[in-house]
């Protein structure tokens, strides 16, 4: 095969040491030599394997993805300094795997090496230092969120302790009514008229079934359980306000991006948060929509052998942007008059509604990967983008249903409604942009041709 590079450099990471090789071909042979190393993983360590780095003029650098050790490495070298910065390549430990019997840190660090020497590497997609520093934000937000239900669920389980039913009445047992009931249990109130008259909206119109709810046996050590949860409850729903300011702030600059993806159905303003932190900004990392969805884990996976298609569940990929991209998903299938809500209908009669759901999700990463990339805003299909795709087809089979039940049918063709001005297609919009209601059309830029060194991001940051 041949070099890619004449001079690079292979990192194996772990928790407290890194072991480094450096690969270098020798001048007027086809030979390579080696340098290898081995550093600590303090601040001052790093510094010493920039510098090390450097003193051998390597410009080319590949580590693991290990757990989060590699992220100080990372931060350290991309630091850099000099007039020409390392250019560092993040991979997936399961495309260089070790055979059998051969695995050594040294020697793993040296097999980094010398794939990345051949070009046999493709590096993950490791967003600027900004997008990841929201990333931290916005999962710091999920995990406390995750905390906070947990919270909730316990609350639920706890009033079960003592048969009051809250939860079988109210909807939210920590509303605006639920909490003021709460808290009135809390401080020691039982009587279930007085409980009650707590109840604000259209709670209060279930009067007779919540004077029957919260009718329980309380006693102290139920109060003051019950005043801990709420007092946890209110220090998570207040970091929760702190983050929610925190992104506010700090992705005011891309207000108008945030304001196109909440056009989509199913996505709201902390949705397209997430979307911009996970995907960032610049689309030019995913050469094509197929390539993000890949990336993260929404599209069906490949698995054949001797002319037999085995599984194809979807692949390991970003869990926090697959995560947000299917709860959309469920939102999105539950609109009225939606183009997607037609779509998880299509799915599930075949399929059933979890693989549905990640279909419709597959769809909606595709159009904000084109609202991203391209501008615009989301153009509604319509509920009855199927059906009007082959009205013929679409007649005939709803014809033959009528028919099985009895009905003698009559099929006749009215006029066609005059074509407002306003849906007269675009000269420059093909055909399949205009089904998409896309203003401008997105595939009238020719495609760059693509390299076979060219190292694409297909794995998703640890």
């Amino acid at each position: 095969m041949k070099l890619l590079y004449r001079r690079c450099a292979g990192l194996d990471i772990h928790k407290d040491t890194v072991s480094a090789c450096i690969r270098r071909r020798i001048a007027g042979s086809a030979k390579t030599a080696m340098e290898e190393a081995v550093f600590g993983t303090w601040t001052q360590d790093l510094v010493r394997l920039r510098q090390w780095l450097r003193e051998h003029q390597v410009r080319q650098v590949a580590m693991e993805s290990t757990g989060v050790y590699w992220i100080p490495v990372w931060n350290v070298l991309e630091q850099g300094g000099g007039k020409t910065p390392l250019q560092l390549t993040l991979v997936n430990p399961a495309t260089v795997r070790a055979l059998q019997g051969n695995k050594t840190d040294r020697m793993d660090a040296g097999r980094i090496a010398e794939y990345l020497q051949y070009g046999l590497l493709r590096g993950s997609f490791v967003p600027p230092k900004r997008i990841r520093q929201w990333r931290e934000l916005t999962r710091m937000r999920v995990h406390i969120q995750q905390d906070r239900n947990r919270v909730i669920n316990r609350i639920g389980r706890l009033l079960e302790t003592v048969n009051i039913k809250l939860g079988s009445v109210a909807s939210n047992i920590v509303g605006q009514s639920g909490r003021a009931i709460l808290g009135m249990l809390a401080k020691g109130v039982d009587r279930p008229e007085r409980l009650a008259d707590a109840a604000v909206g259209r709670l209060r119109q279930k009067m007779p079934q919540l004077l029957v709810a919260l009718e329980g046996r309380t006693d102290e050590h139920f109060r003051w359980t019950l005043g801990k949860l709420l007092d946890k409850l209110e220090r998570l729903d207040e970091e929760l306000a702190d983050v929610d300011t925190r992104v506010n702030s700090e992705m005011a600059e891309h207000a108008e991006l945030i304001d196109r993806l909440c056009t989509i159905p199913g996505v709201d303003r902390i949705t397209a948060q997430v979307l911009i932190a996970e995907l960032g900004t610049d689309m030019s990392q995913f050469p094509t929509a197929a390539h993000v969805a890949s990336w993260a884990g929404l599209c069906p996976g490949n698995s054949e052998s001797a002319g037999k298609r085995f599984s194809g569940k979807t692949r390991k990929g970003d869990r926090y942007l697959r995560r947000i991209l299917v709860q959309s998903g469920w939102a999105a299938a539950r609109t009225q008059n939606c183009f997607f809500a037609a779509l998880f209908a299509r799915v599930a009669v075949k399929h059933g509604a979890k693989k549905a759901v990640v279909a419709v999700a597959h769809r909606l990463l595709k159009v904000v990967y084109y609202l991203m990339a391209e501008g615009g805003v989301y153009r509604e299909r319509g509920g009855d983008y199927f059906d009007r795709r082959n009205a013929t087809r679409t007649a005939k089979k709803l014809t033959r249903r009528l028919e099985r039940i009895g009905f003698a049918v009559t099929l006749q063709r009215r006029p066609l409604d005059p074509v407002a001005p306003a849906q007269v297609v675009a000269a420059d919009v093909c055909s399949k942009c205009h089904s998409w209601r896309l203003g401008q059309c997105v595939h009238d830029k020719p495609r760059p041709k693509r390299s076979y060194n060219r190292r694409e991001p297909t794995e998703s940051m640890s």
